[in-house]
């Protein structure tokens, strides 16, 4: 769930880039100034999902570490549960 939350956020974030790309280029600005923009914007995307990533990433860290100790209880329960079986 979390892995379609970032997909999502990834997405989002590319065709928030397209749709104000697309914006610039039909807007009525001289073609340098225009360029300036879209330059502006597209490190502004750039650092936009970078941030995204790291997020994700550190959503992922502690999706990781949750797991393992879930596994790691689960696993001593089990143990505990062969012991008292087998007296």
């Amino acid at each position: 769930m979390a892995q379609d939350n970032g997909e999502r956020l990834i997405w989002f974030l590319a065709g928030a880039a397209l749709g104000a790309t697309a914006a610039l280029l039909y807007a009525p600005q001289s073609g340098e100034r225009t360029r300036r923009m879209i330059g502006r914007k597209a490190l502004e995307g750039r650092d936009m999902l970078e941030e995204g990533g790291r997020d994700l990433i550190d959503k992922g860290r502690d999706l990781y570490k949750q797991g393992r100790r879930v596994a790691d209880e689960a696993a001593d329960l089990f143990e505990r549960g062969r012991k008292i079986v087998e007296g």
